[in-house]
């Protein structure tokens, strides 16, 4: 997974290699999506933990909703101008389907399946209002579902999209891979 090719929303070409060592939560995000006030939350969790070696990767994706209909440019001022987001965002991908973008295929291999809140309705609601159709167990359900990488690069969760940034669950998970050598 460190090795697959991913490029900066400035376009600029990198690899997860670049984050050696560093403990990881990528995220699927959204411009346009209820959730979208997450990034205050995610902003808050990059600068509370990236001193001790932690970093927030933020992958715009379009596929829920159209939620996401920006440029590259437009998301990071998006980004910076409405939630101060200084986490290293990426340009824009697949998530999901034939075209997902080989960093969430090796994702999902993974972790297939996301811890959800005890009293989550999401994926019910989505449902309910026909926005989720022909979903498979390991599917991203949403934007703003959350990939956590230990300083290794394995992928130690994986956290359904209204699992909050302050969430108790995803910090606890935090704070056990930020513990880790």
């Amino acid at each position: 997974m460190q090795e697959i090719p991913v490029n900066r929303i400035d376009g600029s070409p990198t690899r997860l290699a670049e984050f050696d060592g560093t403990v990881l939560l990528v995220v699927n995000v959204a411009s346009q999506c209820g959730l979208t006030p997450q990034y205050a939350g995610l902003e808050v969790l990059y600068e509370r933990f990236r001193d001790r070696g932690f970093a927030v990767l933020g992958f715009p994706a379009n596929q829920f909703g159209a939620q996401e209909p920006g440029s590259n440019a437009e998301i990071a001022q998006f980004c910076e101008t409405s939630f101060g987001v200084q986490f290293p965002m990426f340009e824009k991908i697949v998530v999901k389907g034939d075209d997902r973008h080989p960093l969430y295929d090796a994702l999902i291999a993974a972790q297939p399946a996301a811890r959800k809140n005890a009293d989550s309705a999401l994926e019910a609601r989505l449902t309910e209002k026909g926005l989720i159709t022909g979903k498979k167990p390991d599917d991203i359900t949403w934007n703003f579902e959350k990939f956590l990488i230990g300083r290794h690069g394995d992928v130690v969760a994986r956290f359904a999209p209204d699992v909050t940034p302050d969430d108790p669950a995803l910090l606890a998970a935090i704070e056990a891979e930020l513990a880790k050598s």
